[in-house]
């Protein structure tokens, strides 16, 4: 029965195989090619949407399959499921870890990067009392309330620092290895790869180097950055990691991962005591009950999506959408952007501010004037210290002209601002 992953519907492959080749020149600004790639979605026109990193729309074709199996799954139920599910379940277990560039046993399949994050959090061990664990502004609330409850949990010394603004590559690695420095007895990091607030992308790699110098282990929230960025997640160079496939990869909402690399699961205590499956199999690591069958099952569909059109194109083009607002918006008064231009801490999310407007209110305020006089969504996100934040999210769908269209409305608001 693992065969039934490898079911297509026709529309499926002919939906595909009408995307051109992918330019071999000018990737990321080539119209003619991401308008046929646009071609895979079916969106709202009510607004320009530039939040979308809430979670990511199916395509079509991958939209048809999930369609296929919550047909499937609800016609045949415990038929289908109770003789063939571990034989499926394993099955997808291997094309996820095949994507991700890891060896099966060391990823499990949750329900998103939270359910993730909190057992890895939460199970970590490798703490005694007086030890430190540390842990940015930038980082998910979540993870954040996770890292200083870790207080009560095993009685370790949470240390929260602030990300520089505004950040380079340099200031962001200068920044964690004070951090390291004044706590040396730090051991555990939770690290964003790609922060949900800002876009900011950390260089992860380099400092979980750092951290293993004193022996610290790190948790990356990858979250954002899996689908979005090109990377192989071993490339993290990090032990634990937490993974959505409902955003960048494109996967219908409820399907997320667990990274822990091999030789490291020890380092995790079983789920609230788990006993399903052996001590040393990640798969005791987090228990996520039922799943959603019919979106776990349409996973290998959006995988085939996101390799058809690579995940390299996908990360320079949304990176181009971005740099056709943020660059000249930089350039305007009272805008502070978020992120540097620089490529390797950037994708495609990215945040402002206006004239120093730091709070809830401020930024919603900026966020009703876009939507409302110029026909812009965005949102407000908080997380940075030093205040609220107006978060930009292009998608594959987006057009140039969309982010032209929320450079005048940024323009406008600044030149009205006193």
């Amino acid at each position: 029965m693992p065969e039934l992953l490898d079911y297509r519907t026709p529309e499926f492959e002919a939906a595909l195989a009408a995307i051109p080749p992918t330019p071999t020149t000018a990737l990321a600004t080539d119209e003619n090619y991401w308008d046929a790639v646009r071609g895979l979605w079916r969106h709202s026109d009510a607004l320009i949407n530039l939040e979308n990193g809430f979670w990511g729309a199916m395509t079509e074709p991958v939209k048809a399959m999930f369609h296929y199996w919550t047909e499937r799954v609800n016609r045949e139920t415990t038929l289908l499921i109770r003789p063939h599910l571990m034989a499926l379940y394993q099955g997808l277990r291997e094309r996820v870890a095949k994507e991700m560039g890891c060896a099966v046993e060391e990823i499990e399949l949750t329900r998103n990067a939270t359910e993730a994050l909190l057992a890895l959090i939460g199970g970590y061990n490798r703490l005694a009392p007086g030890d430190t664990v540390l842990y940015s502004d930038l980082d998910y609330p979540c993870g954040k309330d996770a890292m200083e409850w870790l207080r009560e949990r095993r009685g370790v010394t949470p240390v929260r620092i602030a990300m520089p603004e505004p950040a380079t590559r340099e200031t962001v690695l200068e920044t964690y290895a004070e951090a390291l420095r004044a706590h040396p007895r730090t051991r555990l990091v939770l690290l964003s790869h790609v922060c949900f607030a800002t876009g900011l992308v950390i260089p992860v790699a380099e400092i979980s180097a750092m951290a293993k110098e004193i022996g610290a282990d790190v948790i990356v929230d990858a979250a954002h950055s899996w689908g979005q960025l090109d990377f192989d997640v071993p490339e993290l160079n990090a032990p634990f990691a937490a993974l959505n496939l409902h955003k960048w990869i494109g996967a219908p909402l409820g399907c997320g991962a667990i990274y822990i690399r091999r030789g490291h699961v020890a380092s995790i205590d079983p789920y609230l005591g788990d006993r399903t499956w052996p001590a040393d199999d990640i798969r005791a690591r987090v228990h996520t009950g039922s799943p959603n069958f019919a979106a776990w099952f349409t996973l290998p569909a959006a995988l085939d999506a996101h390799r058809h059109i690579g995940a390299k194109a996908k990360e320079v083009r949304l990176r181009a959408l971005r740099d056709a607002w943020a660059k000249p918006a930089s350039e305007l008064r009272g805008v502070q952007i978020l992120t540097p231009h620089d490529p390797s801490m950037t994708a495609g999310i990215t945040a402002f501010r206006l004239n120093g407007r730091a709070t809830k209110d401020g930024c919603d305020a900026i966020v009703a004037a876009l939507r409302d006089r110029f026909g812009v969504f965005t949102v407000t996100r908080p997380g940075p210290d030093a205040g609220e934040v107006v978060r930009v999210t292009p998608a594959l769908f987006s057009r140039m002209s969309d982010a032209a269209r929320l450079l005048e409305g940024i323009a406008a608001l600044s030149r009205e601002a006193k």
